[in-house]
């Protein structure tokens, strides 16, 4: 689950948003008092979505704050089409302007371009672990009863979201939105792809201790 923090006081717009994220496990915490979202717990969050006109104070203001005290990637979405708000906001800390009005569909991509980059870029350790598996993000590695996969880039987008995601069932779309090497949900390449990492789980089709395909819903990896 990805956890979105969002200050936006327009509630029927948020409401909007989170209900079309929610599809693709996410969920927005939204605060209509900017002076709330600030005294929230801002780093258990994963991104934040800013609008800038706010009661009270400006977003810029709040952007700056939380920029300078909390490392979370920060997109501003809104209605005010001047580049010096765009300009300055990106220089005092947002990561990317989506003005308003935009497809959620297109703030769904940004989200998960921001937190690809992220993860890129973040250092440290990120070893996971879950029953047979562990798995190491920072250097793109899964481990599978101790010894490493040797898996396609394709192979491993598909086995980490289903690994970061157990025991909840995923939807084709789902993992090809969230896969850089897939691109249409309606195709064979992700049916080829479950078929290769099942063999090199030693998954039986027929019967599968892993990854199994909810008809007409998805795939679940069970742990």
């Amino acid at each position: 689950m990805i956890d979105i923090l969002m200050i936006e006081d327009d509630p029927d717009f948020s409401i909007f948003l989170g209900e079309f994220l929610s599809k693709y496990n996410m969920k927005i915490t939204n605060f209509e008092d900017p002076y709330l979202g600030l005294s929230s717990n801002i780093s258990s969050y994963d991104i934040l979505i800013l609008d800038l006109t706010l009661p009270g104070i400006d977003g810029l203001d709040v952007c700056k704050q939380i920029s300078a005290n909390y490392d979370i990637p920060i997109i501003i979405s809104s209605a005010r089409s001047d580049i010096t708000d765009k300009v300055l906001g990106l220089q005092i800390g947002a990561d990317y302007y989506l003005p308003k009005p935009y497809d959620p569909k297109e703030m769904y991509a940004v989200i998960l371009s921001l937190l690809r980059r992220k993860n890129k870029n973040n250092t440290e350790n990120t070893f996971e672990s879950c029953s047979d598996f562990n798995w190491d993000k920072s250097k793109q590695k899964i481990v599978f009863k101790g010894r490493e996969l040797v898996l396609t880039q394709a192979e491993y987008e598909v086995l980490l979201i289903l690994l970061e995601n157990k025991n909840s069932i995923i939807s084709r779309e789902q993992i090809v939105n969230s896969s850089i090497s897939l691109s249409d949900s309606y195709s064979k390449s992700l049916d080829v792809i479950i078929s290769r990492l099942r063999i090199k789980l030693g998954d039986n089709s027929k019967n599968t201790k892993y990854i199994h395909s909810i008809r007409g819903l998805g795939y679940k990896l069970s742990q």
